[in-house]
């Protein structure tokens, strides 16, 4: 969708660590952390990979995998703005009803069908609201 509509589709992602997840936090921290070094999206996708994996010491090999500054990025998962920004997302989601995830919202709306075709089909129909404005 983002490749489809790039003038008019914004991704934009929020943490929602899970608290039944012994490193779901941990999780959460390490890819702000690589964030910081425009490592988002390539550290996220390993996080999945290695979801069952997941503790202190993966978290280290994934950030050189990625190729993280380890000191950089051991400093920022320990920033208090990171652990803030992650309770305000988390916040932000338990208001808007979110008990789980994944969750998506198009235009403030959950998205119910979360395959690609729903997403095609409530985004075609959103930009059709905004045409007729």
């Amino acid at each position: 969708m983002l490749e489809k509509y790039p003038q008019d589709v914004k991704l934009v992602h929020k943490n929602f660590p899970l608290r039944n997840h012994k490193f779901a936090m941990n999780a959460a921290k390490a890819a702000l952390a690589a964030h910081r070094q425009d490592k988002f999206w390539d550290y996220h996708h390993r996080l999945f990979e290695n979801y069952r994996q997941l503790d202190d010491a993966k978290f280290q090999a994934l950030a050189t995998d990625v190729g993280l500054d380890l000191e950089r990025f051991n400093k920022d998962m320990n920033d208090a703005a990171i652990q803030q920004l992650i309770y305000r997302d988390f916040n932000e989601a338990r208001a808007a009803g979110i008990r789980g995830i994944p969750a998506v919202f198009i235009n403030g709306k959950v998205l119910k069908n979360i395959s690609l075709p729903g997403f095609q089909q409530m985004i075609d129909a959103e930009l059709q609201k905004r045409k007729k404005r």
